[in-house]
């Protein structure tokens, strides 16, 4: 939570030294009397149990303790016992419990996130772990925020609406006094809405440069592990990927694949000057100015690196796996209707050896949600087609996608093609033509940003929690997807904002989706419902 926001060099500068975690702390016996600690810490029974410990055999002159969350009073009873020596010297509570990755877009890191699958029987605690944190970072979001929100949540979902109604209770009854904000003419809006409405989002591959990284290698809290690749030099084993800490990077984070490239060439075109003139070094004044500068020269050249060797290794990827072919496909089957081609795509694509496993399941999965009610017989082929040629494949596993997430469970209009607003605005694209077919997919959480500011957002699929009203349109919205984010759909957001000043969208969830993890969470589902149906 602290890394996404502040750096190394910005903890130093500010005269702090050492950054461990509690446990690393915990293990270590030395004493560090000449140190201040600044702790900082969810307020969760473990955690208190641990500086507990900690307090009882200090090892730092002072502690200063800060929690994200709200600390209950038998936490600050046990803290206050523990702290026999007076080393305490404040506690407070600062609203962080979330990682804030770019500004209007937050996850919670939940680790069990395929919970928000399962019916709440099969694993009540699990379910309730899942909802507690949901629930704390939308409260600490919130508190950051300074607003109490009207909420919302979308009718057809079970999680999405329990975790709305614990957030409200928390807000207007539990904790009423600490959301007493003073009242603004515009209200805010807590929308809460589960990944299962729009399934297609987190099965396409992605082409802007955030996203595309995310989907090919993957990122971790704005950091990117490489070492697994070939030809990537030592020290860019581990990258940053930071919109506040670099850039090139917040410039063209939301850039297509082809204009990036054009863009990285001039970034090291300007670098090679930069470097040219660094060697011809005249005078003493020119020395002493190179010197001065060569911390940024320093950082120049290690964003060069960087980025290069994130280009390089994605274009690999992309010839590797046939990306553009199968991108085409995808794109189409989530854009455009044409059952007879898209079944001949899909065929044509699970018969080229060059396509990955994880490329033919998603294939299958996208024509799945597309064509569910209109061709049973050439979906079963599909199926059969795909377990001959993927070992790896696990049975039933789009069926289980279907029962998830199929047409009969969602609430928005995923296609396009049952709103006539939205059949209009798909015919108008069509005609227009599409500038690139690879971005041309748009998530489902466009149209509810649109719904949210043109007041279009239907009480009977969106009903409010409790008598709390919207007065006039809202101007802080935080949509919360209960099952995880997609930088496809935070890429949205950003440009929505910046589009339209008169409100303010951020969007957050459990996790930060890619393809591959959006699978993982199903196939953990499903592995789940299956052993639990056995057992009853």
């Amino acid at each position: 939570m602290v890394s996404v926001v502040y750096s190394q060099s910005d903890l130093l500068r500010k005269e702090v030294f050492l950054v461990e975690t509690m446990d690393n702390a915990s293990s270590s016996r030395e004493s560090m009397a000449h140190l201040k600690a600044v702790y900082f810490l969810r307020p969760s029974a473990d955690n208190v149990q641990k500086l507990r410990r900690h307090l009882a055999m200090p090892r730092f002159a002072e502690y200063h303790l800060f929690f994200s969350n709200i600390l209950k009073i038998p936490q600050i009873q046990i803290l206050a016992d523990s702290d026999e020596q007076e080393v305490v010297q404040q506690v407070q509570e600062f609203y962080a419990d979330f990682c804030a990755i770019d500004p209007y877009h937050f996850t919670l890191n939940i680790q069990n996130n395929h919970m928000y699958m399962l019916p709440t029987v099969v694993d009540p605690p699990g379910m309730q772990s899942f909802c507690d944190q949901a629930v704390d970072g939308i409260a600490s979001v919130f508190l950051a925020l300074k607003r109490r929100p009207v909420i919302r949540y979308q009718r057809t979902s079970d999680v999405a609406k329990r975790i709305a109604q614990e957030t409200a209770r928390l807000m207007y009854e539990q904790e009423s006094g600490l959301f007493d904000f003073r009242r603004t003419e515009n209200s805010s809006l807590l929308l809460v809405i589960d990944r299962r409405d729009d399934p297609i989002t987190p099965l396409l591959n992605q082409w802007t440069y955030q996203a595309m990284v995310h989907e090919l290698i993957g990122i971790e809290s704005n950091k990117v592990d490489l070492r697994g690749f070939s030809n990537v030099p030592k020290d860019q084993q581990e990258v940053v990927l930071s919109s506040v800490q670099d850039d090139f990077f917040r410039a063209n984070m939301f850039e297509n694949f082809g204009d990036l490239g054009m863009n990285i060439k001039r970034m090291v075109d300007d670098f090679q000057h930069l470097s040219k003139s660094s060697l011809n070094l005249q005078s003493i004044g020119d020395m002493a100015k190179f010197v001065s500068n060569y911390p940024e020269y320093r950082k120049t050249h290690g964003n060069v690196t960087k980025h290069v060797a994130l280009v390089s290794e994605m274009s690999r990827i992309v010839e590797e796996r046939k990306l553009m072919l199968v991108s085409q496909t995808e794109q189409e089957l989530a854009c455009t209707s044409g059952q007879a081609a898209a079944f001949e795509a899909v065929t044509s694509l699970l018969n080229n050896e060059s396509v990955s496993d994880i490329d033919r399941l998603r294939l299958v999965m996208l024509y799945a949600l597309r064509y569910e009610k209109e061709s049973p017989v050439q979906l079963m082929q599909l199926f059969n087609k795909l377990a001959s040629c993927s070992a790896k494949y696990k049975s039933g596993l789009v069926q289980f996608l279907l029962k998830q997430a199929g047409v009969d469970k969602r609430t928005g209009d995923l296609y396009g093609n049952r709103d006539l607003l939205n059949i209009a605005r798909n015919m108008a694209r069509g005609l227009k033509g599409v500038e690139n077919v690879y971005t041309q997919h748009q998530p489902l959480l466009f149209q509810t940003m649109e719904g949210i500011v043109k007041g279009r957002l239907r009480d009977a699929d969106y009903p409010l929690v409790g008598n709390h009203f919207q007065q006039g349109r809202p101007q802080d919205v935080v949509i919360f997807i209960v099952g995880g984010t997609t930088y496809e759909e935070a890429r949205s957001v950003a440009l929505y904002n910046a589009a339209n000043p008169g409100v303010r969208f951020f969007l957050g969830g459990s996790v930060v989706l890619n393809s591959k993890r959006f699978l993982e969470d199903l196939g953990e589902a499903q592995r789940i419902s299956k052993s639990s149906t056995t057992i009853i």
